[in-house]
């Protein structure tokens, strides 16, 4: 039975950060993965490409030699192992995961707030701070993300959970209300 991303996500995600809990390098580990995200931003179709058939697996493998050589010790083996089991194309799900469990063991929540407007560096802060609060974390960073069709208030994503609080959402409830 093939898995679907998600679940590999998640299962690479939480073996590579219970293996950085055990090397006591969450940290360093984390560093390296977010890296690995700038690259895979600069080039979007890098996962897809080793993965797929595309390529010969010599060009894939030339490719991947000049990926891995930025990187060494558990980073490079488990970008081995992706590799070797021709899921590089499910690696920024991977990082989500281990990015989510090293939140957690930090005390930090990561998320995006979709707005109609941009949010200033004030209005940002002060959504952390509540959301934060509200989801029981020490500290939340969250992404600010333009999108007017909610025409206002803010709609937050983090912890695999959202925080509708647009005026979208309100109206609709009100409407709800009204044909009660």
């Amino acid at each position: 039975m093939k898995l679907d991303k998600y679940t590999v996500g998640k299962r690479y995600g939480k073996a590579l950060f219970n293996l950085a809990m055990e090397e006591q390098a969450t940290e360093e580990i984390y560093q390296q993965l977010l890296s690995l995200r700038d690259v895979y931003a600069e080039l979007p179709d890098l996962g897809n490409i080793l993965s797929d058939t595309r390529l010969e697996p010599n060009e894939k493998r030339a490719i991947m030699d000049k990926l891995v050589l930025h990187y060494e010790g558990t980073i490079k083996k488990f970008l081995e192992v992706v590799f070797n089991y021709n899921r590089m194309d499910d690696l920024l799900l991977m990082i989500e995961e281990y990015e989510h469990r090293f939140g957690e063991q930090q005390g930090l929540i990561s998320g995006v707030a979709t707005t109609a407007v941009p949010l200033s560096e004030e209005q940002k802060s002060k959504l952390e701070v509540k959301i934060a609060q509200y989801l029981g974390y020490k500290e939340a960073k969250l992404a600010n993300k333009v999108d007017p069709s909610i025409v206002g208030g803010v709609v937050v994503e983090a912890n695999h959970q959202v925080i509708d609080g647009s005026i979208g959402k309100q109206l609709e409830t009100i409407t709800r209300l009204i044909k009660k």
